[in-house]
């Protein structure tokens, strides 16, 4: 039921030098990316980023044109088939009188 751990006779005189390492990470967690890279590059990398956000929004803006023209021209060929109209037309004519 009650196991005992094993200590390592090696973990308690590793430790000074592991603390060690450690400070060395968390300084270097804290500076990020932007702090490390240069303002010029910093700066085309934000006109990138610009550049395909403006891409990617005229993109969309197109494909929406694009289905509206493809669902006026399909309406507009809906209109000119006979067929469609009769099933879709009233069929009370009374009303047109």
């Amino acid at each position: 039921m009650g196991k005992k751990k094993k200590q390592r006779h090696g973990m308690h005189t590793a430790s000074g030098t592991a603390s060690g390492r450690s400070q060395q990470l968390s300084s270097d967690v804290q500076a990020t990316l932007k702090d490390r890279l240069s303002g010029e590059v910093l700066d085309k990398l934000k006109m990138q980023a610009k550049e395909w956000k403006k891409d990617e929004a005229d993109r969309k803006e197109q494909e929406r044109l694009r289905k509206e023209e493809e669902r006026r021209a399909e309406q507009q060929r809906l209109e000119n088939d006979f067929t469609y109209l009769l099933n879709n037309s009233s069929a009370d004519w009374r009303k047109f009188k």
